[in-house]
């Protein structure tokens, strides 16, 4: 079993991967983000740093994902809180020329070896309520983020999904509290376990 979560920035993919994992007995696989030594420097200067934060992200997801091809390594399975597409998504709206086309050809190199998820979650949220959660996380590099960069991101998540061929469980999450209340927690649960085919 394969999960993935993905979604824009603060719509809740680590918390909901944590709940899943360990409601189905799973590893979670959580994505590195403040070991990005390039990240706050892209949020003071984006022109000058998407690359690099782009190509971190692309390497260190992929070393991430590469063990999920031998069998029986996650013998329990696994739930991520990251698509690899995740990478292609970000740097569409970061990476411009040159970089945007050396990008493409080492991204397009690497995820044919990767598995695809035996489902992939996607979550939405309104961009106020992912603004409020990205603040009350506290994240220092994270408060420069605009409104402007996250409805561009979520338009790319969109165009994205749209076209997604692969199997795809699309969550609004505004009203749903999977942080704290046990009927949400239940409902996702068993939501995720129809679609594997767990109750067939």
């Amino acid at each position: 079993m394969y999960i993935a979560i993905e979604g824009i920035i603060g719509v809740g993919k680590t918390t909901l991967a944590r709940l899943l994992a360990q409601r189905l007995g799973a590893e979670s696989l959580l994505e590195v983000v403040e070991e990005n030594p390039f990240l706050p420097l892209f949020y003071q200067d984006p022109s000058r740093y998407a690359f690099k934060v782009q190509v971190f992200f692309l390497l260190s997801r992929y070393k991430q994902l590469l063990p999920l091809v031998q069998p029986g390594l996650f013998v329990r399975g696994v739930v991520a809180d990251y698509l690899f597409d995740k990478d292609a998504i970000f740097a569409s709206i970061n990476l411009h020329g040159p970089e945007w086309e050396l990008y493409r050809e080492v991204y397009t190199s690497l995820s044919p070896r990767l598995p695809t998820p035996d489902l992939t979650l996607y979550l939405r949220a309104p961009l106020p309520v992912v603004l409020e959660r990205i603040r009350r996380r506290g994240r220092a590099f994270e408060e420069g983020i605009s409104l402007a960069y996250l409805e561009r991101l979520q338009e790319a998540y969109e165009h994205h999904f749209a076209t997604y061929p692969h199997p795809l469980l699309v969550l609004d999450t505004e009203g749903l509290n999977f942080a704290e209340l046990e009927d949400d927690q239940e409902w996702i649960v068993e939501e995720v376990q129809r679609r594997l085919g767990w109750f067939a």
